[in-house]
Parts: structure tokens; C-alpha cells; sequence
């Protein structure tokens, strides 16, 4: 028998909003993950408070709720597209509102607990804390939000790269602070779909992340005839680290430190200390190193996987083939520290005596 959203929360058939309210609070004190409480459990708590706010007797069943979990998808191109692009105003719009109400908590030093965001697509729980951090809890689906603090996020990132309105993509950017995905790996949390972090002045801490590629009828009306559009998904801390887990399709990362696992397919990462600890760096993939920079490849193998197209370039516009640099032992077997100063041509008489055995000059494009 499926459990009604009364019995979920508690109360009796038909108890009276006051019950409802007052039950609701009860147990989310008691389940809120903040008390050691069960995540889920509150999520299901919550949804029950919100079903009945709107005359609700019964959860949504398993198709329901994924159906409201995702961007609309209608019988046509045509009416997905004007559905998700409505959807994305209407998001973006509560996020401005998001960041409105956050701001004025933060100006008065003070606490506050409020849902934002969709019906149809999901609400998010925004909470501005104590010790001035914001916490948001769900899926972040589009519009820009800024905060002058940190962010800890319970939930994923996408974005409604679809459309052309700038103001509706999402862009979530910390004025000061570091932005984190609460265990990204372990709750599969990612970044996807062109989405944009910005850390002015602290660290990024998340989980894997991708990019999409949309393939467009041709502006011309030629028939079957295709554009290719990317849709980057872009991290930045300019003057802090951005670590993360494997990265994937149309992705940039630009920080001064940067730890991640896999890089694959169109990846962009440019940094003054870049750690890779996997064994995948192949299909277009470039790094740009700052000036006095260094890289590392940490994976302990020999089957180091990399592409002829992956390169390192500096900053004077020099590059480098990272499988010339894997045959001579510099990546694989735990790796070795490449310098900045050493590609680009000031640690040759080290590079001799270590007996690598090549010439700089070979890895030239």
C-alpha cells in the first residue's frame, strides 16, 4: 500500500495546515542532515510538506518523479525547445531572487532557511548559515547567482545550453570564498552541459565534469547539412586550486593549482601547478602552463593512455607533445616533475645529465 503524504509526515487525514506545518518542522529538525539526520529521509519529508501545502494527498510515483527531474521533453523538437526555454526563464528568474534574498541576509549578519527554483523541475533549499556560508540542497538547473561568501552545494549543476539568453545560463560565482560539492564522487554530484563556477578569490572543490557538443541544422537551410556548437563547461579560481574528478567533453579549467583524475575529449586546463593522477589524457586535449609552473603525471603504470594531439603549451607560445615527454620516462612509472623553466629550453644541460636522451628541439610541433 502506498504511503499517503499524512502518514508520512505523521498526522491524521485531513489534520488542518497548523498540524501539518508544525509536524513538518518536528521532524525536519530531527532528520536534517546538519543534526546527523538521513538525507533522503528529509528530502521525503520535505516533498510530503509540499504536496500538501498544495492539497496533495500522495507522493508522485517513480515516473512522475523523474519526469519532473528533467528538462520537459515534448513530441516535437519544436515544443521541447519552447517548453525548457520557458522553464529556464522561470528558473533563472527565481535564482535572482535567490541571490537577492542571500545578499540581504549576509548584510545583516543574519540566518534564514528558503525554497527556490521550480515546481516542475524541482525546488532548491537555500540556506544562509551562521558562520556566513550559503548552503544549497538540489539540482541547479539555470540563471546566475552570486554570493559574497562560500558555497557548499548537496546536488548537481547543469545548464539550459540551448538558449541564447546569457541571463538565463547558469553561472554561480563566489566573490570570496571556496565553492564544494559535499562528496561529489561518493553522491555522483557533477557539473555538466556548459554550466560555469566562478571562485574569485578561494578553491573550487567538485566532481566529475563535462561539457556537451550540440549538433545544429545548418543556418543556411541546407538540408543535411550540420553545425557543431560547444558548449564549454568552464571552472575558474585565478588565484586559488580547482580539484576534481574525471573531466570530460568541452571542459576548461583555469586556476593557479590544479588537481584532477582523467581528462578526455576537448579539455582545456590552463594553471601554474597542474597534478593529473589518472591514466587517460587523450582526444585534443591542451594544457597551458604558466610561467615558473610545473605538471605531473602521477599514475604508477606504463599504460599511460595519451593521444598524439595532447600538448603542453607556455605561456611564449612554445609547445610540446606529451608522448615525446612519455618516451622519455617522464610521464608513467609515478611520473617526474616537468618545469615550466625545463620545456622551455633552461634545464638542458640537467636534461643531459639525467641521460633522458632526447633533444627539446623534438618536441616542437
Amino acid at each position: 500500500m502506498v504511503e499517503s503524504n499524512y502518514d508520512i509526515l505523521g498526522v491524521s487525514d485531513g489534520a488542518s495546515q497548523k498540524e501539518i506545518r508544525s509536524a513538518f518542522r518536528k521532524l525536519a529538525l530531527e532528520h536534517h542532515s546538519d543534526r546527523g539526520g538521513d538525507d533522503e529521509k528529509f528530502k521525503r519529508i520535505k516533498l510530503a510538506f509540499e504536496d500538501l501545502k498544495q492539497g496533495k494527498k500522495y507522493p508522485d510515483s517513480l515516473e512522475e518523479t523523474y519526469k519532473k527531474s528533467r528538462f520537459y521533453s515534448g513530441d516535437s523538437e519544436e515544443e521541447k525547445r519552447r517548453k525548457n526555454l520557458l522553464l529556464s526563464k522561470d528558473v533563472a528568474k527565481e535564482m535572482k531572487i535567490a541571490e537577492e534574498w542571500s545578499a540581504a541576509l549576509n548584510r545583516v549578519d543574519a540566518t534564514g532557511v528558503r525554497l527556490f527554483g521550480s515546481k516542475e523541475l524541482g525546488e532548491l533549499e537555500f540556506e544562509r548559515k551562521a558562520n556566513k556560508a550559503l548552503s544549497i540542497k538540489g539540482k541547479y538547473w539555470a540563471g546566475h547567482l552570486r554570493y559574497d561568501g562560500p558555497i557548499i552545494m548537496w546536488g548537481s549543476i547543469t545548464n539550459p545550453y540551448f538558449s541564447d539568453k546569457e541571463e538565463y545560463k547558469t553561472h554561480i560565482r563566489v566573490t570570496h570564498g571556496n565553492f564544494k560539492l559535499i562528496d561529489p564522487i561518493e553522491n555522483k554530484y557533477d557539473i555538466e552541459n556548459g554550466a560555469k563556477i566562478t571562485a574569485d578569490n578561494g578553491d573550487i572543490i567538485v566532481g566529475s565534469v563535462s561539457g556537451i557538443k550540440d549538433l545544429l541544422p545548418d543556418p543556411q537551410g541546407r538540408v543535411g547539412l550540420h553545425i557543431l556548437k560547444e558548449h564549454f563547461t568552464q571552472l575558474k579560481a585565478p588565484k586559488g586550486k580547482i580539484i576534481a574528478g574525471n573531466i570530460r567533453e568541452t571542459v576548461r579549467l583555469d586556476a593557479e593549482t590544479i588537481v584532477v583524475i582523467n581528462l578526455v575529449d576537448n579539455v582545456k586546463i590552463k594553471g601554474k601547478n597542474i597534478l593529473v593522477y589518472g591514466s587517460k589524457v587523450n582526444y585534443n586535449v591542451e594544457f597551458e602552463l604558466k610561467g615558473g609552473g610545473k605538471i605531473r603525471f602521477y599514475d604508477e603504470g606504463s599504460g599511460f593512455d595519451i593521444s598524439d594531439d595532447a600538448i603542453i603549451r607556455l605561456e611564449n607560445g612554445k609547445q610540446f607533445r606529451l608522448r615525446e615527454l612519455k618516451g622519455a620516462q617522464m610521464i608513467g612509472y609515478g611520473g617526474k616533475e616537468i618545469t615550466y623553466d625545463y620545456l622551455d629550453g633552461k634545464e638542458k644541460n640537467q636534461a643531459k645529465k639525467a641521460g633522458l636522451g632526447f633533444k627539446l628541439g623534438d618536441l616542437f610541433k
